[in-house]
C-alpha cells in the first residue's frame, strides 16, 4: 500500500496517467520569503533541567539539529500553475482537490484555481484555526491557514457525512443529553492545534501538518481503496492518514530529508520507494 517518490514533482506529474487519482491534497511552500526551520530536540533527566515533566521530574532540553527549506519564489503563481493543471488532469471525474495555503497567497491561488477548475467547481474555503505561537503587537496575529476545496464535478463527488468526526457543543446543557453525546457537525472553520514541538506526533520536519486535519479530509472525501496523491508531501501526513484508513497513497518530494522522514514514518505500511523517472 503506497508509494514514495523522490524527485521533482513536475517531472513525476508528467508521468502519471490522466484520471488516476481519487483525491489530491497539496501543502506547497507558502512563499513566506524566509527559510522554514524546525529544531530537533530531546530531553534528558536532569535535576537542574529547564523543564518539569510527569511526576515532577526535571529534564534538560538538548538541541540535536534542525530541518528546513527555503520558502521564497520570484514567481510563485508561475511555479504553481503547471502543477495545478496536472492536478486537475490526474483527478478522476468524481475526484476532489485540496490546496492548503496561508493568507499571503490564498487570494491569488483562488483566482487561478477558478480558471483551471472552473468557478462552479469551487466547493469550500476551509479555515484551519489554531492558537499557538508568538503574538505580534503590530497587527492581529495570524493564527489560521486556508484549505481550498474543488470538486471535478460539483454534482458528483465524495462527501461521506457519516464518516465526519463530531465536535463537542460549547454549551451541552442547552441542547439535551442526546445531542450532546452525539456532538455537532463541524463547519468550514476547523479548530485544531498545531503539531506540538515536543508531542508524540512530531517528526521534526518543518511545516508538518496535524494528522487530525488530514484524517478529516481523507475520511469524508474518499473511500477505502482510493488513490490519494500529495506531490508536496513533506513529512507524509497525507500518507499516514490514507494508510490508517485503508486508502492507497502516492507521495512526491524532492528533498532527501522529506524522503527519509516519510520512509521512517510510514515504515509499518512498507511503501515502495521510487525515483520520479521510474513512474
Amino acid at each position: 500500500m503506497g508509494r514514495i517518490v523522490h524527485g521533482d514533482n513536475l517531472a513525476a506529474l508528467e508521468r502519471l496517467p490522466a484520471a488516476c487519482a481519487d483525491l489530491v491534497y497539496i501543502d506547497p511552500p507558502f512563499n513566506t520569503g524566509n527559510r522554514q526551520t524546525r529544531p530537533r530536540l530531546r530531553t534528558v533527566r536532569d535535576d537542574a533541567g529547564d523543564r518539569t515533566g510527569f511526576g515532577g521530574h526535571r529534564y534538560r532540553t538538548e538541541r540535536i539539529g534542525a530541518s528546513g527549506f527555503d520558502d521564497a519564489f520570484d514567481d510563485y503563481l508561475g511555479f504553481l500553475e503547471p502543477r495545478l493543471r496536472h492536478a486537475r488532469r490526474i483527478l478522476k471525474p468524481a475526484g476532489s482537490f485540496f490546496l492548503h495555503v496561508d493568507y499571503r497567497e490564498v487570494h491569488y491561488c483562488k483566482v487561478m484555481l477558478d480558471w483551471i477548475f472552473g468557478r462552479e467547481s469551487f466547493m469550500n474555503e476551509i479555515i484551519w484555526a489554531y492558537d499557538y505561537g508568538a503574538r505580534t503587537r503590530r497587527r492581529w496575529p495570524a493564527k489560521h491557514d486556508t484549505i481550498l476545496w474543488y470538486a471535478m464535478d460539483p454534482d458528483d463527488y465524495v462527501f461521506d457525512f457519516d464518516q465526519m468526526d463530531r465536535i463537542p457543543y460549547m454549551a451541552p446543557g442547552l441542547v439535551g443529553a442526546e445531542k450532546a453525546a452525539r456532538g455537532k457537525t463541524p463547519t468550514d472553520v476547523w479548530w485544531h492545534t498545531i503539531v506540538a514541538p515536543t508531542g508524540r506526533e512530531k517528526t521534526g520536519y518543518a511545516t508538518q501538518k496535524p494528522l487530525g486535519v488530514l484524517e478529516r479530509i481523507v475520511k469524508v472525501h474518499s473511500r477505502k481503496g482510493d488513490l490519494l496523491i500529495d506531490f508536496f508531501a513533506g513529512s507524509g501526513t497525507l500518507g499516514e492518514a490514507a494508510a490508517r484508513h485503508g486508502r492507497d497513497f502516492l507521495l512526491v518530494d524532492d528533498q532527501p530529508e522529506a524522503i527519509a522522514v516519510m520512509t521512517e514514518r510510514l515504515r509499518a505500511w512498507d511503501p515502495e520507494l521510487l525515483r520520479a523517472e521510474d513512474l
